[in-house]
């Protein structure tokens, strides 16, 4: 048996708020981007309302309380190379 030593990104939705489609839209994002980095991408949803928070092995990499609103792809993915490749160029994206 291996142990995964890759990175769990975990995005945590309100279904409340009906996010599920924005969360796996985000998921997607960060898979089409790091799928070679990535241990896994995991949709959590929560029932606490508003709650919307995507975070790297626990750590929070954005969180819509604290961040205002919804973070642009673009800016989500600069944050999880930060973590998971950070000498990773993104292309057009850094620019």
């Amino acid at each position: 048996m291996t142990v995964n030593t890759k990175p769990n990104v975990r995005i945590d939705y309100c279904i409340r708020c009906k996010w599920r489609l924005r969360a796996a839209w985000y998921a997607q994002e960060i898979l089409s981007t790091f799928e070679d980095e990535m241990g896994s991408v995991a949709l959590s949803p929560s029932d606490v309302a508003g709650y919307f928070r995507i975070s790297i092995d626990g750590n929070p990499v954005f969180d819509r309380a604290t961040d205002g609103g919804f973070i642009e792809a673009k800016i989500l993915k600069q944050r999880v190379r930060d973590v998971v490749a950070p000498n990773r160029s993104l292309g057009h994206v850094d620019s």
